[in-house]
């Protein structure tokens, strides 16, 4: 499949990974694509089969976290809305979805000391502006999750994190508390099922929209290796960045390389691209199977 599937529907939005197109007033066809956006720029390369990983991965968890909140599924099959010929662009990789008002933060949750937050803590024994307690180590697990909020940039532009109080200021204080309380939610629910596969969930980024009766629902994806940081419980060690079942493999690769994170971004090797579709594919097999 084109990395760029040509549909006769109407498109509404080209993001990082996704393509939203138009079905009626109420509903949208989501179609994940295999491109991969590595610090806010999308590469040139896709990653073999990324967008049909990352929609089973997802589709996965709206169905076991439905329970928490409501999601973005209509009950209808993509089968139903694109032509026959059109099928085969995005069998595997499409779902229906509302067509919901999105809510203007990143709804980040944090179980562990990893990433930018672990860079902000050795600076100020901060995360996002929250303090915490003395001592931690890289990797080490926080005494509990914690809601860290952040703008959502355009595609190209750079997310940017914010304290509570700036997520109040941007969204309200009552939709606020709905969206912390509801991420907080829906990760302790997953990193408790995940553990039971072996795997760590060390932070992870959520999505909301609003319905047409102001009700909070899950959109986009839910916890896939593109918005999560996922560790295999077995190479664990408190005090080192585990190896991750998700794009931090290229990440590291072009850390590496001495590109300086402006546009455009190095070719990645084929090698590289495979293994990352590899380390994709296995965090799905060992959360449904």
């Amino acid at each position: 499949m084109s990395n760029q599937p040509q549909l006769s529907l109407k498109k509404l939005y080209s993001g990082k990974v996704r393509d939203l197109y138009e079905i009626d007033a109420q509903r949208m066809l989501m179609v994940a694509s295999d491109r991969l956006s590595a610090f806010d720029v999308i590469l040139e390369q896709p990653i073999p089969d990324k967008g049909k990983i990352l929609t089973e991965i997802s589709n996965f968890w709206f169905n076991k976290l439905a329970h928490i909140i409501p999601n973005h599924f209509t009950g209808d099959q993509v089968a139903d809305v694109v032509s026959a010929e059109e099928l085969a662009l995005v069998e595997g990789r499409a779902v229906v979805a509302k067509r919901l008002k999105p809510v203007a933060v990143e709804a980040i949750v944090r179980g562990y000391l990893v990433g930018s937050g672990w860079k902000e803590y050795q600076r100020s024994g901060t995360v996002c502006g929250i303090q915490l307690p003395a001592g931690l180590q890289e990797a080490q697990k926080l005494p509990e999750p914690i809601f860290t909020p952040s703008t959502k940039a355009e595609v190209g532009d750079h997310d940017e994190n914010i304290s509570f109080a700036q997520c109040a200021a941007i969204i309200g204080e009552d939709l606020a508390n709905q969206v912390r309380d509801a991420s907080i939610a829906l990760y302790q629910a997953a990193v408790e099922y995940a553990a039971t596969r072996g795997i760590i969930i060390a932070d992870t980024k959520f999505e909301f929209g609003l319905d047409a009766d102001g009700t909070l629902t899950l959109m986009d994806e839910a916890l896939t290796p593109d918005s999560s940081r996922f560790w295999p419980a077995d190479s664990y060690q408190v005090g080192t960045n585990p190896p991750s079942f998700d794009k931090q493999f290229v990440r590291d690769w072009l850390e590496n390389s001495g590109w300086n994170k402006e546009p455009p971004a190095p070719a990645i090797p084929d090698d590289v691209a495979q293994k990352t579709a590899d380390k994709y594919r296995e965090a799905l097999l060992r959360l449904t199977q």
